[in-house]
């Protein structure tokens, strides 16, 4: 059954910010990021719409020193992989196509009641660079994603409360909202990219 939630609306962006055209919303849309439970291939997650409907698969690589995983589109082209680039001072993870070219990369650092991570791109359409900077609050576990340029919320992202279910299999759930002329596709790496780092300390995207 497709999980029900309230949509937090969310004003269009002033310019297209992301680097897959295909996965730009056109209105306030609402994604749900799930990690697989057990997956035997390494940390895998679904991502579908607030209505169930799929539109991404990330895919876990069973024993990748970096943690690569490789993102799907759902007629099982690969968009891109993500991997963690090592002797960095703060945590790196970056994104890179399926020629290895990097594209994004996301730098965090966290701090007692908080976590704070960049991510850095250009957007292909219009050659800008861009940088989105992720705020989140540890207590109320929600971040909200900025676009540095214009103080804009791109996204915001709510942690599901934990079932019994997800406690003992160590299984994270978010839903994640993206303004109009974001890509869904560039938010959910970056949220992947976050829990990657939280898993290292032994948790979920704890904010």
């Amino acid at each position: 059954m497709a999980q029900q939630m309230p949509v937090q609306q969310l004003a269009p962006m002033p310019h297209q910010i992301g680097v897959f055209d295909h996965f730009i919303a056109r209105q306030t849309e609402t994604f749900i990021l799930k990690e697989k439970v057990l997956s035997l291939s390494g940390d895998s997650f679904d991502i579908k719409m607030a209505n169930g409907q799929p539109i991404l698969k990330v895919a876990g690589k069973l024993m990748s020193i970096s943690g690569r995983k490789s993102v799907f589109d759902m007629a099982g082209n690969r968009l891109f992989d993500i991997c963690k680039e090592h002797f960095h001072i703060h945590s790196t993870y970056v994104c890179e196509d399926p020629n290895g070219q990097k594209f994004l990369e996301v730098k965090s650092k966290f701090k007692l009641f908080g976590s704070n991570a960049n991510a850095t791109f250009t957007t292909p359409r219009t050659g800008k660079a861009e940088t989105l900077s992720m705020k989140g609050n540890w207590l109320d576990m929600y971040a909200d994603i900025v676009d540095t340029s214009s103080g804009m919320t791109v996204a915001r992202i709510d942690r599901k409360f934990l079932t019994g279910r997800e406690i003992l299999f160590g299984q994270q759930t978010y839903a994640v909202t993206v303004a109009p002329g974001v890509d869904m596709a560039l938010i959910a790496a970056m949220c992947i990219c976050l829990d990657e780092k939280n898993n290292e300390s032994g948790g979920g995207l704890v904010f």
